[in-house]
């Protein structure tokens, strides 16, 4: 019974690491961290809304629509994430994860890391976890290359910004596994390296 266990377990393994091969080509896995996107192509995404995505020069930007996401093909539970983006003063953007629905992507199926430095409300501002974590003093991203770390595993989520941590060790249980939204919503925005890690 229990080699018949252990089999069953290795199998489980071998499907994972097979399932982890197809999504993501061995090139692009480096140290347990899988590029999804390296300023080649948005094979690993897919778009919703009418922001005007546009690839050219290493970098993924939009500067027109009202509002539109780059959507990670794959889902992801625990991770870290590490991503390279610039936005101008203006932008609204922002990071969502463990989105559940991949055809609706808001704060309510997920939770945004908001990238905006304009914002009313700028407790949720950049660097923020919208309506769940705030953030004092908020960082300012704009007019500057910038990168940031999120790690969720579990319950626990904390975002770091250009090594500044701005969200540390909150947890909400309200949504355990999604996909990954990249927003444009006014401004402009753009990203030339995003990796992820899984847990």
């Amino acid at each position: 019974m229990m080699r018949r266990r252990s089999a069953i377990a290795l199998g489980v393994a071998l499907l994972g690491t097979a399932v982890t091969a197809q999504l993501f080509p061995p090139q692009a896995q480096t140290g347990g961290w899988v590029t999804l996107f390296d300023g080649k192509n948005l094979d690993q995404w897919s778009q919703i809304g009418d922001a005007n995505w546009t690839l050219a020069d290493g970098i993924v930007s939009a500067d027109k629509g009202t509002s539109g996401f780059l959507v990670s093909k794959a889902s992801f539970g625990d991770f870290q994430i590490r991503a390279e983006f610039w936005v101008d003063s203006k932008a609204n953007s922002g990071i969502f994860i463990r989105c559940e629905d991949p055809s609706k992507v808001t704060s309510k199926n997920g939770y945004e890391v908001n990238i905006y430095d304009e914002r009313p409300d700028l407790s949720y501002g950049t660097g923020a976890i919208v309506d769940v974590a705030k953030v004092d003093p908020m960082p300012k991203a704009g007019g500057k290359w910038n990168v940031m770390e999120i790690t969720a595993k579990g319950p626990l989520m904390s975002v770091i910004l250009n090594g500044e941590t701005t969200v540390k060790g909150v947890t909400d249980t309200l949504h355990s596994k999604g996909v990954i939204g990249l927003q444009y919503r006014a401004g402009i925005v753009k990203f030339r390296k995003f990796e992820i890690r899984p847990l």
